[in-house]
């Protein structure tokens, strides 16, 4: 069930907005005891608009491809007058009063939203096991975590309790949960979309972006919500193309990357496999394929958890229990922050504000910041210069398939080593996209990476579409997934 699917049945009268939509929801009370995706529901707002576009295509007007067709927005992206929580505690009742960039566009379109989702409290994390508010499940199998910090995001697509969502990415947050999830997960080009209204963790690595059932439906999204913003002074100015468009099945040519350094010896046996086989699929198909070197990216890891973390306790510091979210009373203005953040922020999240405190101090930030920079610039210039060699780059999407509840709580940097594969990514700024390429012995899928230099999505979208067609047998849908219509 497929947004582009579903629209040529709503053209074609085969089904109602309404009947889709009361479809979708009774589904999702299905299969939310088991995956705890959603933290709030807008079922009423949903019928209402579903009702509108109705109306719209019984009287022959045109309507866009996602009118009617019931999607789902990660809780850290402001919805007027619903609760934006970043699954914490410190935001636990805020209510935005204004819509980000991304839904404004959303709803000049008729969006169907059923409500906000999980994820790792202010998208610090890769399993949505720090949310402070649910703990969400993977829909493959319900004793794995869906990854993070878009874990609702990729588990609502993938249980069927929503079309198509939308996430953030600020190290791998859309595409590792993409890979864990078995669905398609595009991190866009840094400035494609707006981040107005998007609740900050890193501002200079934070993305929107779409996860779907397929590269199509990821394509139709991104048409939806790209384009430059002048509420976002790093929005990319100019027009942005019609991105179906590069959906041809057709690599031709293609020249293909392999960084060497992304198949290291911590690369799990299940998904090397995976790779390669993907690798040979593309050589049939006519692409070349081309081993390459991004030496550089060795330290992509430790410069993200520097700069990342840095920008995090700026960003957060304005959650001090005064002007909104949560206040912890107290006798004094420094007591009460104190308090506040304390009984506000969880474990993951007060762990990185200190350390970015850290590095951002006098005496370290030359040592660790500064440096920090330094080797993010030099990552980008490589990957520049890999550009200059092969049009797309392919990765594994993460070193290994999705683990069990609590494996890895304890060990914090055995977390962050998941990111490894998709951190270079966001440090330069290009778009990657995980589309699902196999499943591990465990039973669990396992997601390829694509990356395209700046503002090639369009190469990018034709090299995921092409493979996705060639290997259909890749991209199923979980047992629980299939809506009965």
């Amino acid at each position: 069930m497929t947004i582009h699917e579903l629209h040529a049945k709503l053209m074609a009268k085969e089904l109602s907005a309404v009947e889709l939509t009361k479809a979708v929801i009774a589904h999702k009370e299905k299969v939310e005891p088991t995956v705890h995706a959603y933290l709030s529901d807008s079922h009423e707002e949903a019928l209402a608009t579903a009702e509108a576009v109705d109306k719209k295509i019984a009287a022959g007007e045109e309507i866009s491809m996602l009118a009617g067709i019931p999607g789902a927005v990660k809780d850290n992206i402001c919805i007027q007058g619903q609760r934006a929580t970043c699954a914490s505690k410190m935001l636990e009742n805020f209510v935005p009063p204004y819509n980000a960039t991304v839904i404004e566009k959303l709803q000049s379109q008729d969006f169907v939203s059923l409500g906000k989702l999980n994820m790792d409290e202010f998208a610090m994390g890769g399993s949505t096991e720090n949310s402070a508010l649910a703990k969400t499940s993977n829909p493959w199998n319900a004793d794995y975590v869906p990854g993070g910090s878009s874990g609702g995001s990729a588990a609502a697509v993938a249980s069927g309790s929503a079309v198509w969502s939308l996430g953030s990415d600020t190290g791998g947050s859309i595409r590792q949960p993409g890979s864990y999830c078995g669905v398609v997960g595009l991190k866009p080009t840094y400035g494609n979309i707006s981040r107005y209204g998007l609740i900050a963790f890193a501002s200079s690595l934070d993305q929107i972006g779409p996860l779907t059932r397929d590269v199509t439906d990821a394509a139709i999204v991104l048409n939806a919500i790209a384009g430059h913003d002048h509420r976002d002074s790093t929005s990319i100015a100019g027009e942005r193309p019609d991105y179906t468009k590069s959906l041809v099945r057709d690599v031709k040519g293609l020249r293909i990357g392999m960084p060497k350094e992304f198949f290291g010896d911590g690369l799990n046996a299940d998904v090397r496999k995976v790779i390669e086989e993907a690798a040979d699929t593309y050589r049939k198909m006519g692409a070349e394929i081309v081993e390459v070197s991004l030496p550089t990216s060795k330290y992509a890891l430790s410069a993200y958890y520097i700069i990342a973390l840095a920008e995090a306790s700026s960003n957060l510091a304005r959650y001090d229990g005064v002007s909104f979210g949560m206040r912890v009373d107290a006798d004094n203005l420094v007591e009460m922050s104190t308090k506040t953040r304390t009984a506000g922020f969880g474990d993951e999240v007060q762990r990185r504000i200190l350390l970015g405190t850290y590095v951002l101090s006098s005496g370290y930030y030359d040592a660790y910041y500064l440096k920090a920079l330094k080797a993010r610039r030099l990552i980008k210039n490589e990957f520049d210069s890999a550009f200059e060699q092969v049009d797309v780059l392919l990765t594994p999407t993460a070193p290994n398939t999705a683990f069990k509840f609590g494996e890895k709580t304890d060990d914090p940097l055995s977390m962050y080593l998941e990111d490894i594969c998709t951190v270079p990514v966001n440090l330069a700024g290009i778009p990657g996209i995980s589309v699902p390429a196999g499943f591990g012995s465990n039973g669990m899928p396992i997601g390829m990476q694509l990356l395209a230099p700046t503002m090639g999505e369009e190469v990018l979208l034709r090299a995921a579409y092409s493979f996705e067609q060639e290997r259909p047998e890749c991209n199923k849908i979980a047992p629980i997934g299939e809506v009965t219509l």
